[in-house]
């Protein structure tokens, strides 16, 4: 099984050393990354840094302002890198003329995007499965109202004490790479296996549908790398025990 890292993850060290922060994950295991900002490199510079290390780009967590600000050179930037998938990685939705907006923003965007060869996601995190005041859920009105994939963070779906399962079970196809990551039920995170969120079934789950699997670990305990390469260690442990 090929996994990939939300870089995120080794935020300790991606600011100052991109290219030591790829070629790291590429050495304990990894296959795909996931950017969660460029830090001021080219896309020319990026792409040389993934064919060095053997990395692909799943996806990336950008914001919906840059699609705003400048489509055509976000696009260009995207398409250089080899991305297809521009993940949203949450955005100010907390009252119903804020989520308005965003829904017809999107929907505009989307079929641009998908013109291009990149599809929108939505990466969400707890908050967005609680009930509103006006009666509402965040998510559920996105399921129904927004022209976007979602990236299903299985741990914040676990916070907000659904259950990742049966969460991707119900949103089906719309789901086309999910967030595996561990912790308490208060939301706080830790490396793969530590925690008590259902890692194992979820990573089950995924293997089986097809889904994409971006590892995505907070706590820098006590550095990113020594924190993701407990996470990678603990999937080839599943692996092999699966084998």
């Amino acid at each position: 099984m090929e996994y990939g890292i939300q870089m995120y993850s080794l935020r300790d060290i991606t600011g100052q050393d991109m290219d030591g922060a790829l070629r790291a994950v590429a050495e304990m295991g990894y296959k795909t990354v996931e950017f969660a900002g460029f830090f001021g490199h080219s896309a020319e510079d990026v792409k040389a840094m993934l064919d060095k290390y053997g990395l692909v780009v799943s996806g990336t967590h950008s914001g919906l302002g840059e699609l705003l600000s400048d489509f055509e050179g976000t696009v260009k930037y995207h398409k250089t890198i080899g991305n297809h998938n521009y993940i949203i990685p949450g955005h100010d939705l907390s009252t119903k003329e804020k989520l308005d907006t965003f829904i017809a923003q999107v929907n505009e965007l989307a079929p641009k995007l998908r013109a291009e060869g990149i599809e929108l996601g939505y990466h969400n995190h707890s908050h967005e499965f609680y009930d509103m005041p006006e009666g509402y859920q965040i998510h559920r009105e996105l399921e129904a109202r927004a022209d976007v994939f979602f990236e299903l963070d299985t741990y914040w779906a676990y916070v907000a004490k659904l259950d990742p399962v049966e969460t991707l079970k119900r949103l089906g196809s719309r789901v086309r790479v999910i967030h595996l990551k561990d912790g308490d039920a208060e939301g706080h995170g830790c490396s793969l296996g530590s925690g008590t969120a259902p890692v194992a079934a979820v990573r089950r789950y995924a293997i089986d549908n097809g889904l994409g699997i971006v590892v995505e670990s907070e706590g820098l305990d006590p550095t990113g790398k020594e924190e993701v390469q407990r996470c990678i260690d603990y999937l080839f442990a599943q692996d092999k025990a699966d084998a």
